[in-house]
């Protein structure tokens, strides 16, 4: 599920945002840390948790009081990845996981993978997302990459 988190994630956010301002990289390292934090346990289990975004985000929102607007700004794309990367689970859909600990503390068995044809489409899908952020964004241009690479920024090509 790596380019389906990745890819839709870092488009969505763009497309819904459309700042060349946002560090992508962070939305679409974001968008993968509840997939990460679950790994271990072979479930979706704390990462997968609406309280676990909210916390984070809260962390940036007091961790930056009195810091430069810029580093805000910055680190609220973790957060806003982290929230893309459960909507992108669908772990909204399992309230003993999402609702975690208002339901219980239990999390079941809900899997972390979808089905496997589920799994490629959905990889198929992160991928075309990425091609069309490799043209839209002239990453094939080394300059541009670099840039993207050094600090998460993404604008378009104009034509």
């Amino acid at each position: 599920m790596f380019f389906w988190y990745i890819g839709v994630s870092v488009v969505l956010i763009y497309r819904v945002f459309t700042s060349s301002g946002l560090d992508y990289r962070l939305v679409g390292g974001g968008a993968l840390l509840p997939l990460l934090i679950d790994a271990p346990f072979g479930h979706m289990a704390y990462g997968h948790a609406f309280i676990i975004g909210v916390c984070l985000l809260t962390l940036v929102m007091l961790g930056t009081i009195g810091k430069p607007r810029l580093l805000r700004r910055q680190l609220l794309c973790l957060p806003i990845g982290v929230l893309c990367g459960l909507v992108l689970s669908g772990a909204f859909l399992h309230d003993q996981v999402f609702l975690w600990p208002l339901v219980g503390g239990g999390f079941g068995d809900v899997a972390l993978f979808p089905p496997l044809t589920l799994l490629v489409l959905s990889e198929g899908i992160g991928i075309a997302c990425l091609g069309w952020m490799w043209g839209r964004f002239g990453l094939r241009d080394p300059e541009r990459r670099s840039l993207f690479l050094r600090s998460g920024r993404l604008s378009e090509v104009s034509h």
